[in-house]
């Protein structure tokens, strides 16, 4: 059982506090199979943050009520829209644990000071990676052939206003354009649930680049292959335009560009390497400097 990390014991022992004793005590029966008693709300809080799975799996436990996430939420200041629903509350607050702390180095007798870190001091590459695993592990699970659980999918990963480009060239070549969270979220959907497609990223050798640009954005390029029940189809070119979340601090996609080429289409040299991101870094940082 993996556990909470100290952060989500932290921000959900807040959470808990404000729940009612016969709540907190019927979550506490649920969590520990009623094989552990507790006599009162201390004693329940602690049950419960020692015998929960996870943080995600006690926020969806039906007497942790969506009031109750939303007020610990704007105690801490995360200003979350009132209609949010219970799922996007629950992801606020594992984003908002998640988020990194960077303490400064106090005197003797004065306070500790949290303080947020700057752009500058990510890793973009370690970033593109980390994205890039999540996204296509998330986005392949959507094809039941891939063989994994299928994971939270949606438009919540997306901003409002992204903008998804799909350039695909075959026996014909189309190009498509879908605006907004929805649509974008909805036309990938169906590249692997529906049409079954599965993404290989290579992510060495050339297939990855990131770089930042001066209003905020992140840019993560990547290359790779696309298969079908076993079958290489082509190869593919996506890039993702990046921005941090004000709320939680996780990034959401604001653009996508997918570019992809069919096996038939491609030269012989060319099909014996490695897909690999074909623009410089200088193009990437300019890629989306019209949009920001």
């Amino acid at each position: 059982m993996a556990g909470l990390s100290a952060r989500e014991k932290e921000g959900c022992r807040q959470l808990l506090e404000g729940l009612d004793t016969s709540e907190l005590f019927s979550v506490a029966e649920t969590v520990t199979n009623r094989l552990i008693r507790v006599y009162d709300r201390e004693e329940a809080i602690d049950a419960i943050l020692v015998y929960s799975k996870d943080a995600t799996e006690l926020l969806k436990r039906r007497k942790v009520n969506r009031d109750a996430i939303f007020k610990y939420l704007a105690a801490e200041k995360l200003a979350v829209p009132p209609s949010s629903e219970k799922s996007q509350l629950i992801q606020y607050a594992i984003d908002h644990w998640a988020g990194p702390r960077v303490y400064k180095t106090s005197e003797p007798g004065k306070k500790v000071q949290e303080t947020k870190p700057h752009l500058e001091q990510l890793d973009y590459k370690l970033l593109g990676e980390k994205f890039c695993e999540w996204f296509y592990i998330l986005l392949n699970s959507q094809n039941a052939s891939f063989g994994q659980e299928k994971g939270d999918w949606g438009p919540q990963h997306f901003w409002e206003n992204a903008i998804l480009k799909f350039a695909y060239k075959a026996e014909e070549q189309d190009v498509e354009e879908h605006n907004g969270a929805q649509m974008a979220s909805l036309r990938l959907l169906a590249l692997t649930r529906d049409e079954r497609l599965i993404f290989s990223p290579s992510t060495d050798s050339g297939g990855l680049k990131c770089v930042s640009t001066p209003h905020g954005l992140v840019v993560v390029a990547v290359a790779g292959t696309i298969h079908r029940d076993g079958a290489c189809l082509g190869i593919f070119e996506q890039i993702f335009g990046l921005i941090r979340c004000p709320i939680g601090k996780n990034w959401k996609i604001k653009h996508v560009d997918l570019k992809v080429l069919g096996q038939d289409l491609l030269g012989s040299e060319q099909a014996k390497c490695l897909p690999y991101v074909t623009y410089q870094t200088g193009e990437l940082e300019l890629y989306y400097s019209d949009t920001g």
